[in-house]
């Protein structure tokens, strides 16, 4: 069976070559891969890292651009059997990644697959906790339910040609196609046994906006989600004294006191700035989206602690440095 890992890019030269290095490191079992780029006009060296690598690659126009429509061409132009989606800046942290993650996809217990996502020393404080509560320690095979993040993730093609990605959508179009895929009697799988290292390297802007134009996704397929600048002041106290408190056990307080801080009101601004119909949501449905809770034994498991993180690729290089 083919597997074609599809990336999207745009200047990703940071840490495509670290990502590349771990695809061809996979150890599979009657599972053949190929890598898909889709290159939205890179100016770094992006593109010729792909070369080296033996990438197949194809473009898409900033114009034409839409995160949905990127990765249908991405799709449209690779030749595999299950389409495997991973991000520029995420990188496999084990050479069973790529079976695992389409594991669930050849058994037949889900269609769709996702796997487990942790930051490193550079990720906010915050973020790490959004990881945690994501992304847990534990698989559910299949899930309740059509939550998934195609910054790591499997879908068998025959699903993606019945439904394909929505091209309007400013973002979540992995959750669009989910929610569908889900009422029509087929399942998603978490597996956190398929982990990445997700990098984001983003401006307190670009933060807020990453989650303004996620809210105004959300409002397409969850048009019944609404948030209130009351709801924005809850989250906002409530998840900085949790990540606070959450820091000081963790002794590093000091060192992320104010990121934290930031992080949570770029995020929850940019959420009410893109969440802006008037239609209700029960409480408990709106705070699964939205309320900053994790579970405690996941912020305090060993891939959430703030010591330091590295793909292996990079302890390889530290050892020969050494």
């Amino acid at each position: 069976m083919l597997a074609s890992i599809v990336i999207r890019t745009l200047n990703e030269a940071e840490y495509l070559n670290d990502l590349l290095i771990m695809v061809e490191k996979q150890k599979t079992s009657g599972l053949t891969h190929e890598v898909v780029l889709i290159d939205s006009g890179s100016t770094d060296r992006t593109v010729e890292i792909a070369k080296t690598h033996g990438c197949r690659i194809t473009t898409i126009s900033k114009q034409e651009f839409s995160f949905g429509r990127s990765l249908n061409r991405g799709c449209e132009f690779a030749k595999g059997d299950i389409l495997v989606f991973i991000s520029g800046h995420c990188i496999p942290e084990n050479e069973h990644w790529l079976q695992s993650l389409c594991q669930p996809l050849i058994d037949g217990q889900a269609s769709y697959s996702y796997g487990r996502q942790v930051g490193d020393d550079d990720s906010n404080y915050s973020e790490r906790r959004i990881f945690a509560k994501y992304y847990p320690i534990q698989s559910q095979i299949p899930q309740r339910g059509f939550f998934c993040n195609n910054a790591n993730a499997a879908l068998l093609r025959s699903a993606w040609v019945k439904l394909r990605f929505d091209e309007d959508l400013t973002g979540l179009e992995d959750m669009a196609l989910a929610k569908p895929l889900v009422e029509a009697g087929h399942k998603v799988a978490y597996v956190a046994e398929a982990p990445v290292f997700h990098h984001h390297t983003e401006t307190w802007a670009g933060v807020q906006r990453r989650f303004e134009r996620e809210a105004i996704a959300l409002q397409q397929i969850m048009p019944e989600v609404h948030i209130s600048r009351l709801d924005v002041l809850r989250y906002i106290v409530s998840s900085v004294f949790m990540d606070w408190k959450s820091a000081l056990r963790h002794d590093t307080f000091k060192a992320s006191w104010h990121g934290i801080l930031r992080y949570r009101i770029s995020q929850f601004v940019g959420s009410y700035k893109g969440n802006n119909d008037q239609r209700r949501l029960s409480r408990t449905r709106k705070e699964r989206f939205f309320y900053p809770s994790v579970n405690e034994s996941d912020a305090d498991n060993e891939w959430f602690k703030s010591h330091r993180r590295s793909s292996p690729h990079e302890s390889e290089q530290s050892k020969g440095e050494r």
